[in-house]
């Protein structure tokens, strides 16, 4: 079984900022626009342990103007 943890860094990592650095832009400035600062960026990004906060999964959620509930229904598909 995956740790949920572990399955949401992986899709926010995938699915969101590795598209974002693609794009030319910097991982600080994903942090700066998704409320959260830049070291938090750096452990979701690679650190297999990181147990994200919910309050920072609501932020980059609320800015993506996404729900929890679908986040969690993203992850799962």
């Amino acid at each position: 079984m995956t740790d949920i943890n572990e399955k949401i860094c992986s899709y926010i990592t995938k699915n969101w900022l590795i598209p974002w650095l693609q794009e030319g832009k910097s991982q600080t400035s994903f942090a700066k626009i998704h409320g959260v600062e830049e070291s938090t960026i750096r452990k979701i990004k690679s650190e297999k342990t990181y147990r994200i906060p919910v309050e920072t999964l609501f932020k980059i959620c609320e800015t993506r103007k996404l729900s929890l509930s679908d986040f969690f229904k993203l992850i799962n598909e």
